[in-house]
């Protein structure tokens, strides 16, 4: 099955960390555009940051500059979103999204969507 999956969300305190996972499965991660995104509650879905298929940044959030950076596992076909310093209006769920030949953020749809993974940052 042709599927992107998000995992590691859960609850922590402001000022804490957390590690998310995109996995894909049926096609391969490494020559693809990735996008993180988030919805907060009562919001629309926003881009938190974009990467191309070498990794370079083309989109950054402002609130996430400096707390959030995106890395790559070849092997394991996974794209990690980590997450710093964390602050209750990081709060959302968030999914990963992939494009082949175009770049994920801006774009109306995506080659690959996952569900999302709730992230909750609470005291």
């Amino acid at each position: 099955q042709v599927q992107l999956v998000e995992s590691g969300g859960g609850l922590v305190q402001p000022g804490g960390s957390l590690r998310l996972s995109c996995a894909a499965s049926g096609f391969s991660l490494q020559f693809y555009a990735i996008g993180w995104f988030r919805q907060g509650p009562g919001k629309e879905r926003e881009a938190v940051l974009c990467v191309d298929a070498s990794g370079k940044y083309y989109y950054y959030k402002d609130s996430a500059k400096g707390r959030f950076t995106v890395s790559r596992d070849h092997a394991k076909n996974t794209v990690n979103l980590q997450m710093n310093s964390l602050k209750p209006e990081d709060t959302g769920v968030y999914s990963c999204a992939a494009d082949l030949l175009k770049l994920p953020c801006g774009a109306d749809s995506n080659d690959y969507r996952g569900q999302g993974t709730q992230v909750t940052v609470s005291s």
